[in-house]
């Protein structure tokens, strides 16, 4: 099936990927594809184009990765051309999907349908750069998309379509991920033919109260307090795999990374926090704040991620070792 409806498309990972990969699926012409400039990554720290632009030139798609959109930025000469290129590029809408980059109201403006935003949350909870990694490290039972039409503010816009899935108890963002990324695909397509139809989206205000902020995920939070419950912390490894992950140092200053953790009916009244109070195949159980918790997957520095009875083949952890507790800010 084809479409009349011209869409220029703008994302980077594989959450946008998804996206423009149905959009091209369901017959809409895409007249332009913007995603950021390749970045250096890996051991070698070679430049990689993003999923988005890996995508695009699969299949025959236009690209273009200005540094910028803002002309009073760090790059008003490369931000000029790129919004003189959209000036130029025939299109009715701007989809919009993880892209990185801020959209100034002279962008906004362009189309004449607007840019429409896919949101992984439940807008007005989690606006912002981390919406999933927020949600499972919060303990919401329900995550979502919502596609906005976007306006200046930081995920403000008007909801134009909401859709939700419950977050399952082993849920990851890895894994979660990839359930909003596929339900964003199949509203966005819905409602691109919904807007050739008809002309118009309905479109509802968000909400002032209940808007909460997902902050960008730091490096400096992959540290595990074990002073902290044993259930928030299951929360912040389930939270932070793939990145950055659960840090847990050793008296010794190795650091282990946590990739899989439960908390455990184990009793340890009397141990402090952090230490181990038991080790066997079935999991390195360590005194938490509230409760305990069972490790189930680690990895040494420089290894792999491990069921944690390979990681004890070849790693000596007893009862009575300790994990240093993280300095408090």
């Amino acid at each position: 099936m084809t479409h009349s409806l011209r869409v220029i498309f703008a994302g980077t990972p594989e959450f946008a990927a998804a996206a423009l990969a149905a959009i091209d699926a369901a017959g809409f012409p895409i007249a332009l594809v913007l995603t950021q400039p390749d970045r250096p990554a890996g051991r070698g720290m070679k430049l990689q184009a993003s999923a988005v632009k890996r995508y695009a030139l699969e299949h025959g798609l236009p690209v273009a990765q200005p540094p910028s959109l803002r002309r009073n930025g760090k790059y008003p000469a490369e931000a000029s051309a790129a919004i003189d290129a959209l000036r130029e590029t025939p299109h009715d809408v701007m989809v919009v999907a993880a892209y990185g980059l801020l959209l100034p109201q002279e962008v906004l403006d362009i189309p004449r349908h607007g840019c429409i935003n896919i949101h992984a949350s439940l807008l007005p909870r989690w606006r912002g750069a981390a919406p999933i990694h927020r949600a499972l490290e919060a303990g919401d039972t329900e995550a979502g998309i919502t596609l906005m039409q976007m306006d200046a503010g930081l995920d403000t816009g008007a909801m134009l379509r909401a859709a939700s899935v419950p977050i399952d108890p082993q849920d990851t963002t890895a894994t979660l991920h990839d359930k909003l990324a596929a339900l964003g695909a199949r509203l966005i397509v819905e409602a691109l033919g919904e807007l050739e139809r008809n002309g118009a989206l309905a479109a509802t205000p968000q909400a002032e109260a209940g808007a909460t902020y997902a902050e960008k995920i730091g490096k400096h939070e992959a540290a595990l307090d074990w002073r902290r419950p044993a259930e928030a912390l299951a929360r912040q490894i389930r939270a932070f795999d793939p990145f950055p992950g659960g840090a847990a140092t050793l008296e010794d200053g190795a650091v282990l990374k946590v990739w899989a953790a439960q908390p455990t009916a184990v009793r340890a009244p009397d141990a402090a926090p952090g230490t181990i109070v038991e080790v066997s195949p079935d999991g390195i159980v360590v005194a938490c704040g509230e409760g305990a918790l069972r490790l189930t997957q680690l990895q040494k520095p420089g290894g792999k991620r491990l069921p944690v009875r390979e990681f004890l083949a070849g790693s000596a952890l007893a009862a009575g070792q300790r994990f240093v507790l993280p300095q408090q800010s």
